[in-house]
């Protein structure tokens, strides 16, 4: 199939998936005070144009497994409040100015609100969670549950692991460093418990979750690397984040820290003194400077291969997991979105 159109059918899907879930997120915001520094708060993230991954993968798997959208809708919009909750207590860690292509919410409304809305979008992913009784009954809630608790820890492990070798300066690193952190950081809340979700409310239940494990890992990291990719080579317009905000914030992308294996030790130095200066000292000379060192040493190059490596592992563990199942809109959205991932530019 032509590579546009895969893209075009997969983009249409997902924004059906994005809309569906958007508008039951938006109605389990509630409507009452406040609402000038909390409530109308909470919808500005999503409101922004998020792709709608998660969600996606979540209502598209628990089709394929025999159940309905409105069975799983309950578990994408709770793991979309977590996703953006994630991503406002990110912005504050990490000092990021633009979100979506537009300013952080800590950048125009402060560090406190900004963590207190993060902290609501929280406590609400917990009122539609406690609703799927209504729908699974008492013992698929509680694996829902269970399975969002198990997200939910393995993401703030991740983020601390990150958020550490920043705090330590750490420049010993390697790729498998970097694939460990993302795992937890990324995949298990990007990919891997989304369709772990969706297939258990499927199946009710029937599906042993743990099937999907390494074909999340997969799809994730590969999510992951061309995230960072666009960061060092896209357009804002496109990326709706600081082109280089990466190097900026000291970020360890698969990229840098294939630099930071490959440099001399003069460069090596000259890195790691970077990474030690605090962030409104990393001048747009000094990123240029590392993405000059990234070009010389093929590093964009390099995590390119990779991203495409592990699409194509994505893709192999898809037709073991999937192939017997009758070929339906929901398995070709996730099948495009794996050959999505490879030629992904925004």
């Amino acid at each position: 199939m032509d590579a546009e159109l895969i893209r075009e059918q997969f983009l249409s899907r997902l924004a059906h998936y994005k809309d569906e879930s958007l508008k039951h997120l938006i109605a389990a915001i509630p409507d009452r005070e406040p609402k000038k520094h909390l409530y109308d708060l909470v919808s500005i993230y999503p409101l922004r144009g998020g792709k709608g991954f998660r969600p996606g993968l979540c209502l598209s798997t628990c089709k394929i497994f025999g159940g309905t959208e409105s069975e799983a809708m309950n578990s994408a919009i709770a793991i979309e409040l977590y996703h953006n909750a994630f991503l406002v207590h990110d912005d504050i860690e990490d000092e990021s100015e633009d979100r979506r292509g537009f300013p952080t919410l800590h950048a125009e409304y402060g560090v406190p609100i900004a963590l207190n809305v993060g902290d609501a979008m929280n406590a609400l992913a917990i009122m539609p969670l406690m609703n799927n009784i209504l729908s699974l009954g008492p013992q698929l809630t509680w694996q829902v549950f269970k399975e969002i608790q198990h997200m939910a820890l393995e993401s703030v492990e991740g983020q601390a692991m990150e958020l550490g070798w920043r705090s330590e300066n750490n420049c010993k690193l390697d790729d498998g460093d970097y694939l460990r952190m993302i795992l937890k950081k990324t995949c298990w809340y990007t990919c891997i418990h989304p369709i772990r979700i969706g297939a258990v409310i499927g199946s009710r239940g029937q599906v042993n979750p743990d099937i999907f494990n390494r074909f999340g890992y997969y799809l994730g990291a590969a999510f992951q690397i061309q995230d960072d990719l666009l960061n060092l080579e896209g357009e804002k317009a496109k990326y709706g984040k600081e082109i280089g905000g990466d190097i900026q914030e000291g970020k360890r992308t698969l990229m840098l820290i294939h630099l930071m294996n490959s440099g001399s030790a003069e460069e090596n130095e000259e890195i790691k003194n970077y990474l030690l200066l605090p962030r409104a000292e990393r001048t747009p000379e000094k990123v240029q400077q590392i993405m000059d060192y990234m070009r010389k040493y093929d590093c964009l190059n390099y995590g390119r291969i990779a991203a495409r490596n592990l699409a194509g592992a994505a893709l192999k563990e898809f037709y073991t997991l999937f192939g017997a199942f009758p070929e339906t809109e929901e398995k070709q959205f996730i099948e495009n979105m794996i050959i999505y991932m490879i030629n992904r530019d925004k």
